[in-house]
């Protein structure tokens, strides 16, 4: 990966510091459910008071097109984020003009503002240039901590980087230095595990992987599809057999790149898609008609559990079978937890994202235990596909 600038580089005391975070965060009657996101930025804006920064916070909440929404206001987030700094946080009623203007002229040395949701106006999603140069003008140096939102070329994301000095955050610099070790210059062996229910949703990223990875194992839903297109019955599975030449197509590349494709050859069948539901282990070559897959079997478990252990670096996105309903989350727990031990032996490099992923890890108990896990869905989906991601394209100009 292109070098980019961090912090670091930076003297920051006095300055009007802009720093773009993710705090789009659960919410419940105008309480936070989970204060996940809101706990991983905490680190950067933290320092950057420390050190002297006049910290202007910037974030997007909910989908308000562009709309004033009270129930979408950030203000609910001013007592969780001052908590999370151990310091009080300041409220401006809009991110833009005369009201972002003066809390700005108003923050001291070491203080912390927090202005409204970006996008209650239209113009931050359409990466206005206007739109920009308002909002870089509240600051005197950029910083970008939010790589969950890095993959839209949006005007706090993007544009702000082209008028002010730009740099990476904690979280940002911590994302893309294990990303980089993931998939840019990963330690081989290199294995990926992707699940997930549909193929059609991850083509892309399964194109972009076999090319790159050295093994890759194919599970939940999508693992279905494949079979089918390799003849193989797949009962009343979630299959899309529209995609069987995709598939096909997808298992010739990867034979071509020297990858090792891994199926299930075995499966756990039930005719209900509900949780504890009767349910069977056959070979996955005899799912009963009348039957549905919803996880891998035991002895896929263990020959998957011995790829990884062959390997020095593993991605993961996307569950191995209806990891959400008991006991269909056999297959997805006893590999992260294998993944978990050995990511603590010190063998194996262990990057995982997207939302099911991270679900599922913490259902297992290992998210804690991984190398790094990524809290960025769509971002860390479109990396993995190997796109060029907006917010992160900016900062590397502007080293």
């Amino acid at each position: 990966m292109s070098a980019f600038k961090t912090i670091d580089s930076e003297s920051v005391s006095g300055k009007r510091v802009l720093v773009r975070v993710d705090l789009n965060v659960p919410m419940k009657d105008g309480q936070v459910t989970d204060a996940m996101r809101i706990e991983r930025a905490a680190p950067t804006l933290a320092e950057l008071a420390a050190k002297g920064a006049k910290v202007i916070v910037l974030s997007h909440f909910g989908r308000p097109d562009g709309k004033r929404v009270p129930e979408m206001s950030l203000r609910p987030l001013v007592a969780p984020l001052a908590q999370a700094l151990g310091r009080p946080v300041a409220f401006a009623e809009d991110c833009i003009g005369p009201q972002a203007e003066a809390a700005v002229r108003a923050l001291k040395n070491g203080e912390v503002l927090l202005l409204e949701n970006l996008r209650f106006h239209p113009e931050e999603e359409k990466n206005d240039p206007g739109f920009v140069d308002s909002l870089s003008t509240l600051g005197d140096l950029y910083v970008n901590d939010a790589f969950s939102t890095a993959h839209r070329a949006h005007a706090s994301t993007e544009g702000i980087a082209h008028r002010l000095p730009a740099v990476a955050g904690r979280l940002m610099q911590e994302e893309l230095e294990a990303l980089d070790k993931a998939l840019g210059k990963p330690k081989r062996p290199v294995c990926a595990v992707v699940g997930g229910a549909k193929v059609s949703t991850k083509l892309d990223l399964l194109g972009n992987l076999v090319g790159k990875v050295d093994k890759l194992i194919i599970g939940g839903g999508m693992a279905n599809t494949f079979l089918l297109a390799q003849g193989i019955a797949v009962g009343k599975s979630l299959a899309e057999k529209d995609l069987g030449k995709t598939a096909l197509e997808i298992l010739d590349k990867a034979k071509a790149a020297k990858c090792t494709v891994l199926l299930p050859i075995d499966v756990v069948v039930a005719g209900a898609f509900k949780a504890n539901a009767p349910h069977a282990i056959v070979d996955a070559a005899t799912c009963p008609a009348d039957q549905m897959i919803l996880d891998v079997g035991p002895k896929s478990i263990a020959l998957y559990e011995k790829e990884v252990a062959g390997c020095a670096t593993l991605l993961w996105n996307g569950p191995l079978g209806a990891f959400e309903l008991a006991p269909f989350d056999t297959g997805t727990v006893a590999l992260a937890r294998k993944v978990a031990a050995l990511t603590g032996a010190g063998t194996l490099l262990s990057v995982a994202g997207g939302g099911d992923t991270v679900a599922s890890l913490a259902a297992a108990g290992v998210e804690e235990k991984f190398s790094y896990v990524s809290t960025a869905g769509g971002a860390f989906l479109e990396w993995m596909e190997g796109k060029t991601l907006p917010g992160v394209a900016a900062l590397i100009r502007a080293a």
